[in-house]
This record gives C-alpha cells, sequence and structure tokens, in this order.
C-alpha cells in the first residue's frame, strides 16, 4: 500500500527516509529530477550485530561499510557514463524533511562526489546519526534514536545558477508571496550563508527583485571531488541570477507542489543549459512557528570587536543597561517624544542578546529603534555601513512613520540635527571635562576597604553621574556615521575608479588615540633597549621577576615609563569593555609581557613610522581635486564633509577610549565587590561576582540573598559548556529567542575555500606571507612579520600589530578598530572577510591586496 500525500501517492516505506520521499513527489507532480537512487537504512543496518547494547552499537556504526553489492547496483542504475559522473551524496532520515522536524544540516552531505569514493560518502553520511547535534536535535524534540538512515545518491546537475523557491513567505507567513533565492553556480553557497543572493518577492502578477552584488559563486571540483569557491568576473556579479519566465517557471511548480502536496513547499532548484532540474521539496516549516515569536536576526559583525568570545552575565547585564538607557536618551535628543519612547519600551530594552555566551545584536529592534526617527531608508544605510551589516532587514510598513507625519518631523529633526551639529564641540569639551572630574574624585576611593553595600551605592551614584550621560559621544556616533555615509557616496559619485579612496581620505589622523598605546610600548622597548642591561633583563627573565626588579628600583626610569603608561592606558587591553578582564592596570606582568617581546625581537617602531598613511591621505587628496576641477559647489561640498567625518570619526575613535575608562572604574568597583562578598562568606569565590546580575548586585543594598552555591554553580558550568562549543554563525534569525543549535549554526557542511577570498580594503598595500591565524592575543608575545588571521579584534589587540606585515580580520567593517589603526600605523588590512577561519589554517602562505580587498591562497 501506498501512502496519499492529497492527489499524489509515494512509497510508504519508512527506510527510505522523507528526503527520498520528496523527490518521488516531484516526480510523481511531473517536475524534472536529476537521476537518483536510495540506500535504505535496513541496508546498512542488517550490518550491524543484534543487541541492545549502545555502546556495542555505536562502535559497530563507526566501523560499518557499504557491501560492494551496492557500488555495483548503483553503476548498474545509473548505467552507462556511472563512473564517469559526479554524484551528490545526502542523507534521507525517517522524519527528515516534514513539517515538524526538517533535521536541516544536521547530517553530513557531500557534492560532487566521484563514482569510486561513493561507498566511502555513503558510510560517513550514514555514521553522521552519531553525531552530537543530531543527538541534541532529537532529545530537544522528544525523537527516538535510531542508528539507521537512507542514503540517497544523485546525479550532480552542474548548475549555472541555483537556489531556494519557497511556497510562502516564510518570515511573514503570507501564502500569497512566493520567494525565490539564487545564486551563480552551485546553491551550497546559498544554503551554507556564504554568499550573498538574489531575493525575488512574487505576489500574483508582481515582482519585487532584491539584486545582491554576487562576488563569488561555487562549482565542482572535478578531479578529486568535493566543491570550490570561484570568484565571479566582476561585469556579471550585478546582473540578475534569474529572468522573469524562470521567475513563472519556479512560481508555477510551487503552485503545482501546494496543490499536490496540500501545503507550500520549501524546493530547492538548479538550472543548467535553460533547463531547471528539482533538488529536493520539504514544508515550509516555519510557518507553523511564526505564531511563536518575531521573526529576528541577530547579527554580531561589529559588536565582536568590543565584546570578543564568551561574555559573562554581569557584563551583559551591565552592557544591557546602558545600552537600553543610553539610546532611550539617544532618540529623545533627536526628538522623538518620551511618550513615544515609552511606548516602545521593549524595543530599547532588547537590543542585545546573549547567544550561547556570546553578545549579539538583536537587528529587528536597531531597525525599530531607527524608524521612530525620520530618514529611516538613509539612516539604515549608513548604520549598516558602520556596523558592518551585510543585508538589508525591512520592517513591516505598519512600523513606520506615515509620509506626511514623517515630512513634519523631519523638518523638525533636520532644524535639531543642525543646532546639535554647532554645539558638538563645545558638548565634547563639557563631556570630557566632567568625565575627568568623576573619574579623578572614584579614582580616589579605596573600594577594598568599603563594605558591600557602600560598593554598590557608589556604582549607583557613578552609573547616574557618568554612564546614562553619555549625550555627546552618542551624537558624535551619530554624525560620524551619516557624514562617512555622505563621503562615500560623493567619492563613488565623483571617483568610480578608486573604490578605496573614501577610505584613503581618512588615513593621517595623528590625534587619534588608539594609535597612542602601540607608539607608548614602542618607545618603552626603544628605552629598554638603549640600556645593556636593562635588555639583558628583558630577554632573560621572567616577566614577573622583571616587574618585581623593576619595583625594587633597579632601573627608576624605565618604572616611570611603566607606570605613566599604565596611568594612561592601563584600562587598554583585550576585552577591555567586558568587567570579567583583568586589565593591564590590574596586573601590570601582563603588560611587561607585550614590552618584552618587543624588546626581544628588536621591535622599536613601525618601519614606515607613518608615512604610508600621509602619503595615502595626500595621493587621494590629488585624486579629489582632478576630479572636481571646475567644478566649484561640487568642491566646496566634499570639503566640508571630508571635513566633518575627519574630526567626527577621530572623535569617535577617542571617545570610545572614555568609554573604556568609565568600564574600567566599573570593573575595579565590582573586582573589590567580589573580594568583599566572598571575605562574608557569600560568595564561593571573588571573580564569582561575574557571574552575578547587575539586579541582583543592585538588591545588595536592600540586603537581598544572592544566588545559592549550587545556581552559581550551575551558571559557571554553563558558560563553561559555552566555551567548549562551536561559536553560533555571525548573523542568523529566530522566531523570538528560540536559540536552537538548527538556528544557529550553519545549515550544511562548509567545503574550505581554494581560491581568493574577498573583504573590504581598509589599508592599501600588496603583501606575500605566511598566515598566523590567532584567536587569544595573550598567548603570543609577536608575529614575527607573519600575517595576522584572525575572527576580530578589539583596541587590546593593537600591541601585536607592530609585528604583523599584514592584517585580515572576518568580521567589521570600514570604521571598526582594526581599520582604522592599521590604517593609522600603515599596515595592509582586510576586514569583513566572510569564511576566512574556515579558509586559512595557520602556516598557509597568501596574497593580500589591501586596496582591493581580494585575499588569494597561494599553492605551491
Amino acid at each position: 500500500m501506498s501512502i496519499a500525500y492529497k492527489n499524489i501517492e509515494v512509497s510508504p516505506r519508512p527506510e527510505v527516509g522523507g528526503k527520498a520521499r520528496g523527490l518521488e513527489a516531484l516526480e510523481a507532480a511531473g517536475l524534472r529530477v536529476p537521476a537518483w537512487t536510495v540506500i535504505p537504512a535496513n541496508v546498512l543496518l542488517d550490518q550491524l550485530p543484534t543487541t541492545e547494547d549502545a555502546a556495542v552499537l555505536r562502535a559497530a556504526v563507526c566501523e560499518a561499510r557499504v557491501p560492494t553489492t551496492v557500488l555495483h547496483k548503483l553503476e548498474a542504475f545509473f548505467g552507462t557514463g556511472a563512473r564517469a559522473a559526479t554524484y551528490a551524496v545526502r542523507s534521507s532520515a525517517v522524519g527528515e524533511d516534514g513539517e515538524a522536524h526538517s533535521y536541516a544540516g544536521q547530517f553530513e552531505s557531500y557534492l560532487h562526489v566521484p563514482f569510486m569514493a561513493l561507498a566511502d560518502r555513503v558510510a560517513e553520511v550514514w555514521r553522521s546519526v552519531l553525531a552530537e547535534r543530531v543527538r541534541h536535535y532529537r532529545e530537544r524534540r522528544a525523537l527516538a534514536a535510531h542508528y539507521g538512515v537512507g542514503v540517497i545518491v544523485q546525479r550532480m546537475v552542474p548548475a549555472d545558477v541555483a537556489g531556494v523557491a519557497f511556497g510562502a513567505d516564510p518570515v511573514t507567513g503570507k501564502r500569497r508571496t512566493k520567494v525565490i533565492s539564487a545564486v551563480f553556480g552551485l546553491g551550497e553557497g546559498l544554503v551554507n550563508g556564504d554568499l550573498n543572493a538574489d531575493t525575488y518577492r512574487v505576489t500574483g502578477d508582481r515582482i519585487t527583485s532584491d539584486i545582491a552584488r554576487k562576488t563569488h559563486g561555487y562549482i565542482g571540483k572535478y578531479a578529486g571531488g568535493g566543491t570550490q569557491r570561484l570568484a565571479i568576473a566582476k561585469e556579471r556579479q550585478t546582473r540578475a541570477a534569474l529572468g522573469e519566465a524562470q521567475l513563472r517557471e519556479l512560481v508555477s511548480a510551487l503552485d503545482i507542489l501546494e496543490q499536490a502536496l496540500g501545503t507550500p513547499q520549501d524546493v530547492e532548484f538548479a538550472y543548467h543549459n535553460t533547463q531547471v532540474y528539482f533538488l529536493q521539496t520539504r514544508p515550509v516549516t516555519t510557518l507553523a512557528s511564526n505564531a511563536a515569536g518575531e521573526y529576528t536576526l541577530w547579527d554580531n559583525s561589529n559588536i565582536v570587536e568590543s565584546y570578543p568570545g564568551i561574555t559573562t552575565p554581569l557584563t551583559f547585564s551591565f552592557i544591557q543597561r546602558m545600552y537600553e538607557r543610553v539610546y532611550r536618551q539617544f532618540v529623545g535628543i533627536m526628538g522623538v517624544s518620551e511618550r513615544r519612547i515609552n511606548a516602545h519600551a521593549p524595543v530599547f530594552a532588547q537590543t542585545l542578546g546573549l547567544v550561547r555566551g556570546r553578545v549579539y545584536y538583536n537587528l529587528l529592534h536597531w531597525y525599530k529603534m531607527l524608524a521612530l526617527m525620520p530618514g529611516y531608508s538613509l539612516n539604515a544605510e549608513f548604520m549598516e555601513q558602520m556596523m558592518g551589516v551585510k543585508e538589508r532587514f525591512e520592517l513591516d510598513a505598519s512600523f513606520r512613520t506615515g509620509k506626511a507625519r514623517a515630512g513634519l518631523r523631519t523638518g523638525w529633526m533636520l532644524a535639531k540635527m543642525i543646532g546639535l551639529q554647532v554645539g558638538l564641540p563645545r558638548s565634547r569639551r563639557k563631556f570630557q571635562r566632567d568625565l575627568n572630574a568623576i573619574m579623578a574624585e572614584y579614582t580616589a576611593l579605596r573600594f577594598e576597604n568599603m563594605t558591600a553595600p557602600q560598593i554598590v551605592d557608589a556604582y549607583q551614584n557613578f552609573e547616574t553621574r557618568l554612564l546614562l550621560r553619555w549625550k555627546a559621544p552618542l551624537v558624535n556616533d551619530f554624525f560620524a556615521m551619516i557624514w562617512f555615509g555622505t563621503l562615500r557616496k560623493l567619492c563613488a559619485r565623483h571617483c568610480p575608479d578608486h573604490p578605496n579612496l573614501h577610505n584613503d581620505l581618512l588615513c593621517g589622523s595623528q590625534d587619534i588615540i588608539s594609535v597612542a598605546p602601540v607608539r607608548r610600548a614602542l618607545a618603552l622597548a626603544q628605552q629598554i633597549s638603549a640600556d645593556p642591561a636593562a635588555k639583558t633583563l628583558f630577554e632573560t627573565a621572567d616577566a614577573t621577576v622583571i616587574w618585581t626588579t623593576l619595583k625594587d628600583g633597579a632601573y627608576p626610569a624605565i618604572l616611570a615609563a611603566f607606570q605613566a603608561y599604565l596611568h594612561d592606558f592601563g584600562e587598554r587591553c583585550v576585552g577591555e569593555l567586558k568587567l570579567e578582564t583583568i586589565s593591564y592596570g590590574q596586573d601590570p606582568v601582563r603588560f611587561v609581557r607585550v614590552v618584552q617581546g618587543y624588546v626581544t625581537r628588536g621591535v622599536h617602531r613601525r618601519t614606515d613610522d607613518g608615512r604610508l598613511s600621509e602619503t595615502l591621505r595626500r595621493d587621494a587628496e590629488v585624486v579629489v581635486r582632478k576630479a572636481l576641477r571646475g567644478k566649484p559647489l561640487a568642491r566646496s561640498w566634499f570639503k566640508l564633509v571630508l571635513r566633518q567625518t575627519r574630526d567626527l570619526v577621530s572623535h569617535r575613535e577617542n571617545l570610545r577610549y572614555e568609554r573604556t575608562r568609565g568600564f574600567g572604574m566599573v570593573r575595579r568597583m565590582f573586582t573589590a565587590l567580589g573580594e568583599r562578598l566572598h571575605a562574608d562568606g557569600r560568595l564561593p569565590t571573588p571573580r564569582d561576582v561575574f557571574y552575578l546580575e547587575l539586579d541582583e548586585i543592585k538588591s545588595l543594598t536592600d540586603s537581598q540573598v544572592l544566588p545559592t552555591a549550587a545556581e552559581l554553580a550551575d551558571r559557571k558550568a554553563a558558560f563553561a559548556t559555552y566555551r567548549e562549543q562551536i561559536p553560533p554563525r555571525s548573523r542568523f534569525f529566530t522566531y523570538g529567542t528560540a536559540f536552537t543549535d538548527d538556528r544557529i549554526y550553519a545549515s550544511d557542511k562548509l567545503e574550505p575555500a581554494a581560491t581568493d577570498l574577498q573583504g573590504t580594503g581598509c589599508c592599501p598595500g600588496v603583501v606575500q606571507g605566511r598566515v598566523r591565524v590567532v584567536t587569544d592575543p595573550t598567548t603570543i608575545d609577536s608575529l614575527d612579520g607573519d600575517i595576522l588571521v584572525t575572527t576580530s579584534t578589539d583596541p587590546g589587540w593593537v600591541t601585536l600589530f607592530p609585528t604583523a606585515s599584514a592584517i585580515v580580520v572576518e568580521r567589521g567593517s570600514l570604521l571598526s578598530h582594526s581599520a582604522i589603526v592599521a590604517r593609522e600605523m600603515g599596515i595592509p588590512c582586510v576586514v569583513a572577510v566572510d569564511g576566512l577561519l574556515r579558509s586559512l589554517r595557520t602556516g598557509d602562505r597568501i596574497t593580500l591586496d589591501g586596496s582591493s580587498g581580494v585575499v588569494q591562497k597561494m599553492t605551491d
């Protein structure tokens, strides 16, 4: 007997799995499917011993081999040319691709597999039932465990264009709207989120298109199997992947499938030589989940610079409150009424999320916050550039202000902005005076001598007087975003052949404080190296011994230089905005190790000594003068925009350091609080304070009972687990805050890129060299001229920069810290490189172009 899918009948055999049944449904509906077959679960299960011992079964699964008869049957099935072709090998588990449980990305899958490698790949897919992620997936959904999975073997289509088509909008749930995404080449880069894709929405006769710049595509790597990522020719990058006739053809297929299967389908397709092939179908699983919460995008492209790695509960609850309060203040400054702000209180309270211990922006709420102000589209574009966000998140139109009302509010806001811009220099100076006075007052306090309630009272006062009065930095950041975006547009309009011009024009700003720490550290290393005895001490002794020797008075001038540095920059360290971080000021030995590395390796200054950044600036100015010759009005406007942008970007970076100073004082208070609570017997260890939340700390003034030792132990254990887990993707979506594995992790196995990678060039220069992948800069003292490759940097990384020949960063934007400091130090730099750490390993040799942003792996 067969099973009916409304108007289609397919095989009832559970052992073939859901994906195979979907392929049968596609064929039964009359759609073109590449030749395929399925190896049922029982073919491999029959090899297992008859036992109820789970350990024995797992071991047998790990050792299982595909019977040789299976290969013979596959060759007979695919017929002439079977051995010359390549194949897709995918799972087809029981329950997979159903409406409730898609198993998306849980099992292994392989593309362009040569015939002779099929047996090994089939076995690896089958063994993936043992993967930890699969076990967690089943446990969360109370699904039965089993040791079998059907495996699909399907002839590969050498796709010219591929993608995914939804029979209903998976975001809004609107069933009249079809959503189609497509890329050049194979669909792998689309499914795993590695590539930008065109997105088409079809509602009846209306088609709306969002055409992405498609810089790369995946094709088959025929010699050894697998896939490779290749650059798309520039003239094709902005062409639509699909034409109207193809879109109508896909919409027709979606309608046929919905009619036949009774529910909208999520279909994978590929076009080759104008023919469309359907590779997979399953129900649009998000339709049911839409009711569970609002569609939300999470992104840490930019914030990972400030909060790298795992962030403890105290830091997160602290910054969540800071973001809420300061951005309520910001939109109020921009003219939004208190009534309207209060009506949208949840928007401000939830601009951040903590996902497995890592901080993310809640983009839904950031865009909503922008939508409260006039000029939403322009502000959103500039925010995306500043935050390094790669895709636009579109708000529902119901949230936006009506055009008539927006027009009136825009006029009022422009008037406010002019006043704020004019008064900004004065506002910055007042902020600096107030901050210095408050910091001096709190620096004189001895928190270690206070009771716990006294420390909490001191913090409450500090929060009210300084942390929640952040008007000048907020306004400066906003105008930096606006003017930088305007400069970028002007450069593109007047000098289209110089894509990095806006970057080069910002070089040579000697007043940026972020460069000062490394210059001071290099000068300190030079001072030590000029004294033979001191140089020997730093080259031979342990850092702890060095610091003790300095404090004992052996080298008073060097000690004074260290103390001056720690006074000025003691809070500038890796993870400096995380309260749990131990700063250089708290433990000077950590900074001694940095300087020791400079002395040992003879690193006393950058070889260019800042000349490159000055040259870039002058050359860029020459380009602009030539382009605007004979255009006095355009030249005057350009000069104004450039002057404002330079001033605002410099102050943006400098005011960020004032935030570091403020957070450093909070770190001092809470570190002392941990010591006091431990001494009072209220915490098992002093550093357990960082596993409390801010509200729990504030309640100490009311003698509130803290979490028990067991509760704290559970929190610490959870965060220890997060440290061992693979970090979630930099961008993913959820419905509500359900941070499940199938949302936060990539949905398919990724193949390392074999050719070039594309990022954003930040500082020009072509460098060939050896890669050094660094995830924690505290683990090394020097890069010895290697190319620094990492996920993200924060200001604490700058002590490593002078020892690098170039810098490549997976995250970030043109206004991120690594980009700004690299420009000022004249170090070739590329940021925002998708798939960087997946593609490069320590020891690889690459060629980096800091102008074009191309990073090319060199082969022997």
